[in-house]
């Protein structure tokens, strides 16, 4: 069989990347769906009973707003309210101002908020812990807050770019009756209601840096807006608690300021507009809201109670609360805001909902309007039934068997969904009839009544929590063919593996290795290996597995260090091992490769200690923990030694570069400065509490960027054309970077150490501007974590280039490979969305920018892999291949191959596994009860991490690439050139 060349390797190659990201792209499309919603809005028909066959009734659709209202109000028979207040804090744990686990908040948080605490305290507010559907970012929150809807998963994606909503909600029904709106804060509402509000002033909610302007901008239109009456609802949407959060953390020194700056505007808008409202101006209720709550490190995103725990707050409804636990303690859905203030307002609830009337809330109406109110909710919530449902019948009752209504209330109801919620239904739609007819004779007692609300609310609750389940069914022939493009991606790379592996094989068998490092056996390291990616398959089944994959990881690098090290002692002779002290007297290389080992071992374990990541086990004690407490001085103290650290280990490495051309001192020199810079921000504009978003320290940051960027890419560019090429016989000094095997003729005709010696160099640049830069975007406490995962990057290079050719190259790369996903959950990552760093992709930002902001996420969040991956020029510098090129068909291609094949290939490889793994897995555990809250935020990492293997890879190839064929024909040139003079 002929070997693979270059060009059909490079084919076969992108052929599998492509067909992977089609796979890939087909699969995410089919696999996260846009929940089922209805179209059209809620009308007239909202007041009467569901029929199979109903009709509407368009001139009552299109009535002019106030008979619009008139009519609605007379259908419903609730009095509604006149005028509404919506005070939406961002990121406001609902625990803050109601406790949490029947206790109250802590002293310090009662005393930041007085005021709210008083109307609590005084059963003038209703306060709810309001259970938010993930994902806990705010575009979806706020659509389940008015729609009464959840969205789909991928909303998470869509929050960074808002479109409109055309679903049926709140504020569009308010609109058809004639409201008027104003709006001030997030411009989230901007983007979904373009044209509804005749007043707004919008701030961006991503530019996380600002808390104090993001709040002032709103609440310097207060005063106006209070003494005005030509709104009727006016929305107010502070996003500095949720910045506060994301910069600081729950414990923030800026947090109860916060609080306190919230609780004024609550007594503000109190005391003008309710607590004195003259009869003439109608009722107004103030709702306090919250989207999401956050972590103790003030992220969200994820599907934690600390994230879920978002606030409802009611204030002006009229009825006295006496007991005031009973009313902070109880926990309902984000989703029943939506119906309960449609209710309140009188209006149609939205034809989407599927949200519950919270109970509390309607404490003001007589008996006859709160039945009216859950059957109202009960009349939506069947239709909505009626269309994810064809089968449910819609008129035949089963309690036409029973003699009595009583007798039919007390009966159990069974059998498939369908019969169940039918059932539910018609149990309490026909004791509200038996009870009405009382009501006319007023024979009926509380406990008629009570009977009534309960069989309402177990209809209620039992076809809510099934529609908050429901999706569209996935389109399987999509998902079939996503699959199966995956899998013959992975057989595809797999196969090339396989492939280049056996070419060497056999290369290396030409060559006559000592047998002790023949490829007879399988080495147990090798075997490791393997077996890793089989443990990682195996846990990807369970939830807490891939909640607390961070312990896989760290296991299977340290056991591989272990490994390596008892390979490593092996090769030592046994009088070595009994005199160990003495061995490094002509053992050099054994002495570099143990102390290597031990490097990584500790760096490793350090690693391993500094964040407790993952889920469950958050509130284990930790380093990071531990610093922080200590205090921000000496975390800044071990940011600029970690940065010093890095910058004198990475001007130590190029001076080894073994040139001494000025352009290494010019790169050394650009870095120096660059670095420096990196310190003068460290120490003037940046401490553990927040980062300044000051103009200089904006200016400054974009100097650095721009700074990185120039040297950089002009290394890259400008290094091939300026490192000196050798045409004469090579000496001794030349032959130890190359094996003996290679003819001086195809080293004479190949730059082969003249790229060594550049991709050396530009691997170096590579990783010092990555380092600067996570220096500068990532959280303080992790500058030493960089600093380590270099030193590990700099040990692996040592054992590599000390390895020799026995130790073969697919094991180091994917070890290389396992350190990096190590060192993603050493940084404090996980697999909930919650621990995105969004803080620091703002950092340098004089204004919001979706793309750029989402880029410097990127590179925040994937430090560490794409860090290895980058590493992976310089290992192709260190690592000699040479002994696997064959003379007779040596050329660049064949040269080419030889060095990238198993470093493209590797990283392309495992991840291939892990991602069609990992979509098997997804697509099994599709019904599963966390699929939305685990498995769904673990595979948008996944397909992160394929995205940074992709990005990785290219750069790599085109880095070796590019810079051999400028060396290559520099090479030529010259060759022609001293031919031509001689």
């Amino acid at each position: 069989m002929s070997s693979l060349t270059c060009t059909k390797l490079t084919i076969f190659t992108v052929a599998g990347v492509i067909i992977q990201a089609i796979g890939l792209s087909l699969f995410v499309y089919g696999f996260f769906p846009v929940k089922p919603a209805l179209s059209g809005f809620s009308g007239p028909e909202s007041f009467r009973a569901p029929t199979c066959n109903s009709v509407h009734n368009q001139s009552e659709r299109d009535l002019p707003p106030d008979q619009l209202k008139s009519l609605y109000q007379e259908q419903s028979g609730i009095p509604p309210f006149d005028r509404l207040v919506l005070m939406v804090i961002d990121g406001l744990p609902a625990e803050f101002v109601l406790g949490k686990d029947d206790r109250p908040p802590s002293k310090a948080l009662m005393d930041a908020m007085p005021y709210t605490q008083s109307l609590l305290a005084n059963g003038m507010a209703i306060g709810y812990h309001a259970k938010a559907a993930p994902p806990t970012v705010t575009m979806p929150r706020l659509k389940a807050m008015v729609s009464g809807a959840i969205g789909g998963f991928l909303d998470v994606a869509f929050n960074f770019n808002t479109q409109a909503l055309l679903d049926d909600n709140l504020l569009g029904q308010l609109f058809r009756i004639g409201w008027k709106m104003v709006m001030f804060g997030d411009e989230t509402w901007l983007k979904l209601f373009p044209g509804l509000f005749m007043r707004h002033d919008g701030v961006s909610s991503f530019f996380v840096k600002d808390t104090v302007q993001v709040d002032q901008n709103v609440s310097r239109h207060l005063g106006d807006e209070l003494r005005r009456d030509d709104w009727d609802l006016m929305i107010l949407h502070y996003l500095g608690l949720d910045h506060v959060g994301h910069i600081g953390g729950r414990n923030s020194i800026l947090m109860v300021p916060k609080l306190l700056e919230m609780d004024t505007v609550v007594k503000t808008i109190h005391t003008s507009v309710i607590a004195n409202q003259q009869n003439d101006q109608g009722q107004t209720l103030l709702v306090v809201v919250s989207d999401h709550g956050m972590t103790g490190n003030g992220n969200h995103g994820g599907s934690s109670d600390e994230e879920t725990d978002s606030l409802a707050l009611f204030i002006g409804l009229g009825n006295h609360v006496s007991d005031y636990a009973l009313y902070t303690l109880n926990t309902v859905y984000q989703v029943d805001i939506a119906p309960t203030l449609a209710l309140l307002f009188g209006v149609p609830i939205p034809k989407n909902n599927v949200g519950v009337l919270i109970s509390g809330t309607s404490g003001s109406f007589t008996d006859d309007q709160q039945l009216k109110a859950l059957e109202l909710n009960s009349w939506q919530l069947l239709r909505l039934l009626q269309a994810q449902l064809p089968g449910l019948s819609c008129e035949i009752s089963p309690c036409d068997g029973f003699s009595d209504d009583q007798e039919c209330g007390k009966s159990k109801c069974s059998g498939n969904m369908e019969s169940m919620i039918c059932c539910l239904y018609w149990k309490a739609a026909v004791l509200h009839s038996s009870w009405r007819s009382k009501d006319v004779s007023r024979s009926y007692s509380r406990e008629d009544y009570s009977g009534i609300v309960a069989a309402y609310y177990e209809f209620l609750k039992t076809a809510s929590e099934w529609l908050s389940r429901r999706v569209t069914d996935k389109p399987a022939n999509l998902l079939s063919f996503g699959v199966a493009a995956m899998l013959l991606s992975c057989l595809i790379l797999l196969s090339l593996i396989f492939s280049i592996c056996k070419e060497v094989y056999i290369r290396e068998m030409q060559q006559c290795f000592d047998s002790i490092y023949s490829m007879h056996t399988w080495s147990l390291d090798e075997t490791f290996i393997l077996g890793v990616i089989l443990i990682l398959v195996i846990s990807m089944g369970s939830s807490s597995m891939v909640e607390e994959e961070q312990y896989i990881w760290h296991f299977v690098t340290s056991t591989l260090n272990l490994l390596l090290l008892r390979k490593t002692m092996q090769s030592l002779p046994v009088e070595k091992l009994r005199s160990l002290f003495r061995f490094y007297k002509g053992n050099k290389k054994i002495a570099f490769q143990m102390s290597s080992i031990f490097v990584l071992i500790i760096s490793g374990r350090t690693l391993r200690g500094w964040h407790q990541g993952g889920v469950n086990w958050t509130y284990l004690p930790n380093i990071s923990k531990w610093l922080l407490k200590a205090g921000s001085n000496y975390i800044k103290f071990i940011q600029l030694v970690s940065g010093l650290l890095m910058i004198s280990l990475c001007l130590f490495a190029l001076s080894l570069s073994g040139s001494r051309r000025k352009i290494i001192w010019v790169v050394r020199f650009s870095f120096l400065v660059l670095g420096l810079l990196v310190l003068r921000h460290i120490m003037k504009y940046q401490d553990n509490t927040f980062v300044s978003s000051s103009c200089s320290a904006t200016l400054l940051v974009q100097i650095i960027f721009a700074g990185l960027g120039i040297a950089t890419i002009g290394t890259f560019m400008a290094l091939p054309w300026l490192m000196p090429i050798c045409i004469t016989k090579m000496d001794s000094s030349h032959h130890s970077f190359m094996s003996a095997s290679v003819p001086i003729e195809i080293q004479n005709k190949y730059p082969l150490l003249e790229l060594r010696n550049s991709l050396y160099v530009i691997g170096w640049a590579y990783m010092f501007c990555w380092c600067l830069l996570q220096l500068l975007l990532q959280q303080p406490i992790n500058s030493l974590p960089m600093l380590l995962l270099l030193v590990q990057i700099l040990a692996s290079m040592i054992y590599s280039s000390y390895s020799g050719v026995h130790h073969k190259q697919w094991v180091e790369i994917a070890a290389l490979y396992y350190l990096g996903m190590a060192g993603h959950f050493g940084l404090g990552n996980s697999n909930t969305l919650a621990t995105i760093d969004v803080a620091g992709a703002f950092i340098g930002m004089s204004s919001y920018s979706t793309l750029l902001s989402g880029i410097l996420m990127f590179i925040i969040t994937y430090a560490s892999p794409y860090l290895f991956l980058l590493s992976m020029v310089m290992y192709i510098s260190v690592k000699d291949t040479s002994y696997l090129v064959i003379p007779e068909k040596a050329d660049s291609g064949h040269l080419l191959k030889n060095m990238l094949a198993f470093p493209c290939l590797i990283p392309l490889g495992v991840n291939s596994i892990l991602l069609t793994a990992y979509t098997i897995t997804l697509l099994l555990m599709r019904n599963h009860l966390f699929v939305w809250s685990v498995f769904s935020p673990k595979y948008l990492y996944v397909c992160a991490t394929t995205l940074c293997v992709y990005i990785g890879v290219s750069f790599v190839a085109a880095t070796v690439i590019y810079s051999y064929l400028v060396l290559a024909l520099r090479k030529r040139m010259q060759g022609s050139s001293s031919f031509d003079t001689r």
